[in-house]
C-alpha cells in the first residue's frame, strides 16, 4: 500500500478499510479536519472516534438533510430550544437531539467512509446516527464529501449525562470496497479459525445466541423501564441491578417484549485477523421482528490470541418490535462481514490499545460494576 499526493489530493493505491496510519496522514493532508487536536486513544485501528461539541440541539424529529439542503438549514425548520453542553447537560429519555460534532471532512474522490456508534453506546440504547450536509442516508459518508458532521441522538433506556468531547459514535473510512467472499471466509475459517464451534458462512460469517450458559442459568438483561440518569464519564459507577433486571432461562428459549431492550450474547466466540476489520449486519429480516445490534464495527484484534484474546464472544443489543417474540437458543440472529484492511495497523485492538471488551463475555457497558 502507498499514499501520495497530487494536485492536493491524497491517492491510495490498494483499496480497503483505512488504518490508523492512514487516518493520521489525512487528518494531516486536511481531509480530515478536527476542531481541535486529537485525544489519546481517538484514532483506532480501524476508525475515528468523533466528539461531541459544545451545542446539542432538541428536534422535534429524527430527519436526514436531503439532496441539496444542508443540516443548519434543517435545524432551523426542527429545532425546539438548544441545549448547552459546556457544563454538562441532561439528554432525556425519548427524546431526539442534534450535535455538531468536532471533527470535519474533505474526503478525496476515491474515499467514503462509515460511521456506527461505539461499543458503549450501543449497550447503553442510546441511538446515535451520523447526518451529513445533502444526506439520504444515516451513517453513509459518500466519496468526496466535504462539510461537517453532525451526531443525531436518541436515547432509548436510559437519560445520559453528556459534556464536549464524549465518544459516542466512529467513522471508518474506505478505499473501494474489498469485502471477504465467502469462498475467502471458508478458505480463512480451515487455515485459522475464525469463529468457535461450526462456521455458518453465508453472506458473511453467522453467529447465534447463546440461551444456555455453561454455568447458572443467566443469559442476559433488559432494561428497566425507570432509571436514574447515566453520566457518561462515570465508568465502574453504577449497581447494574439499580438499571437492568437479569434475564435467566433454564429451558434455552426466552420472550422477548415489544420495546423492551435486552443485552444478550453471541453462542460463538470470533477473531478478527489484523488485515481484516469486519461489521455486524442483520442476518434476515424474516427471522424476527427485532433488531440485534447497534454498534457494529470490530477493529483488527478482537478476539485475535496474541492481543490478548482466544476468540471473544459478540454482545448482542436487541430490541423486540411489533409481537412478543420467542428466541431459541442456537438461532441465527447476526452475521460478521469481514473487509480487508489496505494496510496493516499500527496497533490492535486488545494489545496496543487497552480494551474493556476483549475475551468478552456476556457484559453490560463499561459504566457499571462488575
Amino acid at each position: 500500500m502507498r499514499m501520495w499526493m497530487g494536485n492536493d489530493r491524497m491517492k491510495i493505491e490498494q483499496t480497503g478499510i483505512i488504518s490508523d496510519r492512514m487516518i493520521t496522514s489525512l487528518t494531516e493532508a486536511g481531509h480530515i479536519r478536527p476542531d481541535h487536536p486529537y485525544a489519546d486513544t481517538q484514532v483506532q485501528p480501524a476508525s475515528l472516534d468523533l466528539r461531541l461539541g459544545t451545542t446539542a440541539y432538541r428536534v422535534r424529529a429524527s430527519f436526514l438533510a436531503g439532496a441539496g439542503n444542508r443540516v443548519a438549514d434543517r435545524l432551523g425548520e426542527f429545532t425546539m430550544h438548544q441545549v448547552d453542553l459546556t457544563p454538562g447537560a441532561v439528554l432525556e429519555k425519548g427524546c431526539v437531539y442534534v450535535v455538531p460534532l468536532m471533527e470535519h471532512l474533505a474526503l478525496p474522490d476515491g474515499i467514503s467512509a462509515v460511521a456506527n456508534a461505539k461499543s458503549s453506546t450501543g449497550r447503553l440504547d442510546l441511538l446515535t446516527r451520523t447526518i451529513t450536509d445533502e444526506g439520504v442516508e444515516f451513517d453513509r459518508i459518500p466519496a468526496g464529501y466535504t462539510g461537517p458532521l453532525y451526531a443525531e441522538i436518541c436515547p432509548r433506556s436510559f437519560s445520559v449525562l453528556v459534556r464536549p468531547g464524549m465518544r459516542l459514535n466512529q467513522i471508518r473510512f474506505r478505499e473501494g470496497q474489498s469485502v471477504l467472499t465467502d469462498d475467502e471466509l471458508r478458505a480463512r475459517h480451515a487455515d485459522s479459525p475464525l469463529v468457535s464451534g461450526k462456521a455458518v458462512i453465508s453472506e458473511g460469517l453467522g453467529f447465534s445466541v447463546d440461551l444456555r450458559p455453561e454455568t447458572g442459568t443467566l443469559v442476559g438483561y433488559r432494561a428497566k423501564p425507570h432509571t436514574g440518569v447515566i453520566d457518561l464519564d462515570n465508568i465502574a459507577g453504577y449497581a447494574p441491578a439499580d438499571f437492568w433486571e437479569p434475564i435467566e432461562t433454564d429451558q434455552g428459549r426466552i420472550i422477548l417484549d415489544p420495546g423492551a431492550f435486552y443485552i444478550l450474547v453471541s453462542q460463538e466466540a470470533v477473531t478478527i485477523p489484523p488485515d481484516c476489520a469486519a461489521e455486524m449486519a442483520p442476518y434476515l429480516a424474516m427471522v424476527g421482528e427485532f433488531r440485534v445490534h447497534y454498534a457494529g464495527f470490530f477493529d483488527p484484534g478482537f478476539g485475535y490470541a496474541p492481543a490478548g484474546g482466544a476468540g471473544a464472544r459478540g454482545v448482542l443489543e436487541v430490541r423486540c418490535h411489533e409481537a412478543p417474540f420467542v428466541l431459541e437458543h442456537g438461532q441465527v440472529v447476526g452475521r460478521l462481514v469481514y473487509e480487508r484492511m489496505a494496510e496493516l495497523p499500527a496497533q490492535l485492538y486488545g494489545a496496543d490499545l487497552a480494551s474493556n471488551y476483549q475475551g468478552q463475555g456476556l457484559k453490560l457497558s463499561k459504566h457499571f460494576k462488575m
